[in-house]
């Protein structure tokens, strides 16, 4: 039989959906995008792809990809209900590997997005034509 502390925490079998985990560890903002993302085959347990409804218990090994991004974590808590972003984040531990390769990732995107040379304003009527003659556009 499982039982519920005043904090949310199950004791007994320790064990939670996969979905409800997910959302709880605020890696999805609802339970029915982490159910797509399982669905997808963006999320395994321990390598391999897994259903909405799998249990899963402390020290699960979960690889969460959200494009551009992936995670590779371990389950170190479980928690019934959604916390705040400090407290959820408690709940799994990111290997070390992953976390330098997701901030790689987030530099490389800012590098790029920089070096983007914004446009000053819209472009009117005269630049308008002048972009779409190049771009070869209502010929």
């Amino acid at each position: 039989m499982t039982r519920h502390t005043e904090s949310g925490e199950k004791h007994g079998n320790d064990a939670m959906r996969l979905d409800k985990w997910l959302w709880a560890a605020r890696f999805f903002k609802t339970r029915q995008l982490a159910i797509e993302a399982i669905n997808g085959g963006k999320v395994h347990v321990n390598g391999h792809r897994a259903k909405p409804s799998k249990d899963i218990g402390i020290g699960a090994r979960l690889t969460i990809t959200k494009e551009p991004y992936q995670w590779d974590i371990t389950v170190v808590a479980l928690h019934a209900q959604r916390r705040p972003a400090a407290e959820a984040a408690l709940l799994y531990e990111e290997t070390p590997e992953s976390h330098t390769n997701r901030q790689a990732e987030v530099a490389r995107r800012r590098e790029e997005r920089e070096q983007g040379i914004p446009a000053d304003h819209r472009p009117n009527k005269r630049e308008r034509r002048l972009i779409h003659r190049f771009k070869r556009i209502d010929e």
